[in-house]
């Protein structure tokens, strides 16, 4: 796990035109929330979603990944929502991120049904995440 992260720290110091802090690379999915963000993402076994709470123009809404278990090892990765105000500005990233991560913690595989989560693991080959894929 903290190899993972230092590859993806070191993906994404590498990547191009923009400077990082959290998460931000060159890539138009993963762009800047901004420099003082601090975005948690939650995991919430018991709904299977991984969610992050979002302030924006007066009221809280939140960012939701969904999955469901296909088998005792095996999950599908339904899918991903961002509220639009906070679309391309890398909410989706930091979900994707972690429910990859719980793959790799739990040893599971994934089949995807999200377009954006296969767009994500397809964009970061340096985080090994297509070893987890079941296509």
């Amino acid at each position: 796990m903290a190899l993972r992260k230092l590859i993806f720290r070191v993906y994404a110091l590498n990547s191009t035109p923009h400077s990082v802090k959290g998460l931000n690379t060159h890539m138009s999915a993963f762009s800047v929330l901004s420099p003082n963000t601090d975005l948690r993402v939650k995991h919430d076994r018991h709904n299977l979603c991984f969610s992050i709470n979002l302030d924006g123009e007066g009221h809280q809404d939140s960012a939701v990944l969904r999955y469901k278990f296909t088998s005792k090892k095996e999950v599908d990765l339904l899918s991903t929502y961002v509220p639009e105000s906070f679309r391309g500005k890398g909410v989706a990233a930091l979900l994707s991120k972690a429910a990859m991560d719980f793959l790799v913690e739990e040893n599971l595989k994934a089949h995807i049904s999200c377009c954006y989560i296969k767009k994500y693991v397809e964009e970061t080959p340096l985080l090994g995440y297509k070893d987890l894929i079941i296509v």
